[in-house]
């Protein structure tokens, strides 16, 4: 059909003050952010898939960055990530979890239920959704971005004074021309992994056999005696809401781009084969797994990294670990270092790293501002940083706050007349903490059932706390 690469001839769908490409956690937080700031703003969201949530609710269950790690956590995220907490513990569907490899207590939830949470947060605050609906092209128009989308009903323009990039791939920043540094250019590029989920495992029988120090036992073993050919030595395995299942995070597939059809096929493919391996070692090996079996898989293979737009400000490892908190900063991280990558062996690996001191940075503003931008705003896995900076700060919290911030930023850039990348920071910190987020390094607290949402952790959130 010729007309696509004619804007004029595209029917217009919608004109509308902030537009919000891509509904994963960053993306919905950014929306929800920007509506709740009043009604003389519209926002619009738009999201590729049938349902929102983005990794959220495709691969995982637990949302991580919300607590530093160590035996003295502090709570680093606040305000509109609270909000979604709150409402999935008003169903009971959250418990808190200590992290396999001491990355921070983790907020376990059920994504079914989140996608429902999300779905329904978004329609209370006004916000026009489209789901199904993909970014194809992107113009100018006046001073409005002209965003060209394609859903089951053709080919659509969206008018926008303002577009929040939470697309995980930076597609919007890519069609409009900012620049980004791909991953894999410099540094390998963090392997992908496919989620799977198992069901009837005797977890009484896993724990009383060593649970995970067992789990990791037995798959260095398998590894070395060539029984399973696992790709990596490592691996999580926890449980979920659903009563006897687990979820895990143990498929690896690198070497592969996302960004190529043909790359990102054949990594599906791989990840779906070695999560059925996997099911073997588990039923084999593992004690309390012997009657289980997969019962549902990721709903596409999880991308860690892509592209990574070039902000204002570019985050660094340096920054991470010197524990800085500039004044400019809109979220803080605890999170640390996580790096998946191939070994020279083949293997995967992943190397980690601690913050020290305290265990907390500050994320600066310019972060989510792309290089120049007076309209745009970038949010999600595709921000500004480093390889290794962004190995720190890709926890859902750290997403969630992001969006959390671009959102407020974009009502602020609107109603002051003020440009993304000259913004006054100082009233968009403040309308941040008013709202509950946490810019400033709150003291340590001993035991993290005292200490959570609003400082009130309801105790029934610890019963079901054991990790598989």
């Amino acid at each position: 059909m010729n007309t696509i690469f004619n804007h004029q001839q595209v029917p217009l769908l919608a004109e509308v003050d902030i537009l919000v490409i891509g509904a994963g956690s960053a993306g919905c937080v950014a929306a929800l952010a920007a509506a709740g700031q009043g009604t003389e703003v519209s926002v619009m969201l738009v999201e590729r898939y049938g349902f929102p949530g983005g990794t959220s609710t495709q691969m995982l269950d637990t949302f991580y960055g919300f607590f530093t790690p160590g035996n003295v956590p502090r709570k680093i995220a606040g305000g509109w990530p609270d909000r979604i907490v709150n409402e999935l513990e008003r169903t009971g569907d959250i418990f808190l979890r200590p992290n396999t490899y001491g990355a921070g207590t983790g907020v376990n939830y059920n994504p079914e239920r989140l996608k429902l949470v999300w779905d329904q947060l978004i329609q209370q605050q006004g916000i026009r959704y489209l789901l199904h609906t993909t970014l194809i092209d992107v113009t100018l128009d006046g001073e409005r971005h002209g965003c060209i989308f394609w859903n089951k009903g053709g080919f659509h323009k969206v008018l926008a004074r303002r577009v929040i990039d939470a697309s995980g791939d930076a597609d919007f920043c890519h069609l409009a021309g900012f620049a980004y540094e791909l991953a894999g250019e410099h540094e390998p590029a963090q392997s992908m992994t496919t989620t799977f989920r198992m069901s009837n495992v005797a977890l009484d029988e896993y724990e009383q056999a060593g649970g995970k120090k067992m789990l990791a036992r037995q798959m260095q073993e398998a590894v070395a005696t060539g029984r399973h050919p696992l790709p990596r030595k490592e691996g999580s395995a926890h449980e979920m809401n659903a009563r006897n299942c687990i979820s895990t995070v143990a498929v690896k597939v690198a070497g592969l781009s996302a960004l190529n059809a043909e790359e990102l096929t054949n990594a599906e493919v791989e990840g779906r084969r070695q999560a059925f391996v996997y099911e073997d070692f588990f039923r084999s090996e593992v004690p309390g797994f012997a009657q289980s079996n997969i019962i549902g898989l990721s709903h596409q293979i999880g991308v860690r990294e892509t592209r990574r737009v070039y902000g204002e400000h570019r985050l660094t490892k340096d920054e991470c670990l010197a524990g800085l908190l500039p004044d400019d900063r809109i979220f803080l991280c605890g999170a640390p270092i996580e790096d998946h990558r191939q070994g020279a062996d083949g293997q995967d690996e992943t190397y980690w790293e601690y913050i020290p001191g305290p265990g907390v940075y500050g994320v600066p503003y310019g972060t989510i501002v792309p290089k120049g931008s007076q309209t745009v705003w970038v949010v999600g896995r595709c921000f500004s940083a480093t390889h290794d900076a962004h190995a720190s700060c890709r926890s859902m919290a750290q997403t969630m706050s992001m969006g959390q911030a671009a959102g407020l930023a974009a009502v602020q850039s609107i109603r002051q007349n003020e440009a993304a990348n000259t913004l006054n920071v100082q009233p968009l910190q403040q309308t941040l903490r008013q709202l509950g987020a946490v810019l400033d390094v709150p003291d340590a607290v001993a035991d993290t059932s005292r200490h959570g949402w609003k400082n009130n952790v309801p105790d029934s959130l610890l019963k079901r706390s054991q990790t598989a």
